[in-house]
């Protein structure tokens, strides 16, 4: 799928989960391609998922803001192309803290769009959520739905999505934007419920599970993700948005039960906590526009979250150091109180 990638590549929140997939993907499979990554190093940001492609001399690493205008557009200036990883991402601490949201995902989207548009950029393209569509009782959502964010972080990534829009209509700008379901795999911040699951089983740490565990989440593996952006890169309309699934709804009791079987755990350690504030019931994207390109997921959902257990399990070294510092002060904030009023499931 070389052929229309752009060749020089702004990849911002690259050293992120997704946007480090989507780096090595770039550098290991598309020897013509040179990557800038950039990226504040927030917690969640972390070199050492980049280290497979260090080495790369056609990969810079440069640490900065998205919200540092005269550092994007100094980057911009050298690049053809952003891919917009770069966000707080996380619904709880959206709760606690929704002003670094609005920085990151709102100001921080307008600062790239301005210098791609200022630097002619033949793409960009928006990572967002299917957060955006709020609460699905029934069906899928398509691309054409009302946005209805419940969370401070979906409205923040809403917002983005509808600037990139805004630039296409208004500046010809050719932005696109992917809105994907829930990803999971190797090097995802232990905050998240899959990471966060498996590295509490391995050390036979309680699992804290919101509510009666019904919300039901539909699961990417993040590899198909990485397709599927490069894809819409390749072949994606300007203007357009592009729904992602992998198409593997499951409610989380179900989720946190395979989960505990992969790692050799039972349920005695699930202890129900109560319900975050608007927290939605279900997700789900209908990705018909997607597959019209030519995408299909190509990870059977048993096998990657097999996969992906096996890796945590296979790299301590990488999480064990990340669940501690800021890791656990938060942890024991969001959790501490549920946890000592929480009950177990049978």
């Amino acid at each position: 799928m070389s052929e229309g990638l752009p060749q020089r590549l702004l990849v911002t929140g690259g050293a992120g989960f997704i946007g480090s997939a989507f780096v090595r993907r770039l550098i290991h499979r598309h020897p013509q391609v040179t990557v800038v990554v950039l990226d504040k190093l927030t917690y969640a940001g972390n070199l050492a998922n980049l280290e497979p492609v260090a080495a790369s001399r056609r990969y810079r690493f440069v640490q900065g803001d998205i919200n540092d205008a005269s550092l994007v557009d100094e980057l911009a200036s050298a690049t053809d192309a952003i891919v917009n990883f770069a966000a707080e991402s996380h619904v709880d601490r959206s709760i606690d803290q929704p002003d670094a949201f609005i920085q990151t995902d709102v100001h921080g989207t307008f600062t790239l769009l301005e210098a791609a548009r200022r630097h002619g950029h033949r793409r960009y393209l928006q990572i967002s959520t299917d957060e955006v569509y709020g609460n699905v009782a029934t069906g899928s959502s398509l691309e054409t739905d009302a946005l209805r964010p419940r969370s401070p972080y979906s409205a923040s990534k809403a917002a983005g999505d509808l600037l990139a829009q805004a630039y296409h209509a208004t500046y010809g700008l050719p932005t696109m934007v992917t809105r994907a379901s829930n990803n999971f795999g190797p090097y995802q911040y232990p905050e998240k419920v899959i990471p966060l699951f498996v590295t509490n089983a391995i050390d036979g740490d309680p699992l804290p599970l919101y509510g009666d565990g019904q919300q039901i989440r539909d699961w990417l593996y993040v590899d198909d993700h990485c397709d599927a952006i490069e894809l819409v890169l390749v072949r994606g309309e300007p203007g357009e948005m592009y729904n992602v699934g992998g198409g593997n709804e499951l409610a989380n009791i179900d989720l946190t039960r395979r989960v505990l079987d992969l790692v050799g755990r039972d349920l005695s350690l699930v202890r129900r906590v109560p319900d975050r504030a608007g927290h939605d019931r279900r997700y789900a994207v209908d990705c018909s526009k997607l597959r019209s390109l030519g995408w299909d997921p190509a990870h059977r959902f048993e096998e990657a979250l097999a996969a992906t257990v096996t890796w945590y399990q296979q790299h301590e070294a990488w999480w064990r150091p990340l669940k501690s510092g800021e890791y656990l002060d938060y942890y024991r904030r969001q959790y501490g109180d549920r946890l000592a009023a929480s009950t177990a499931v049978e």
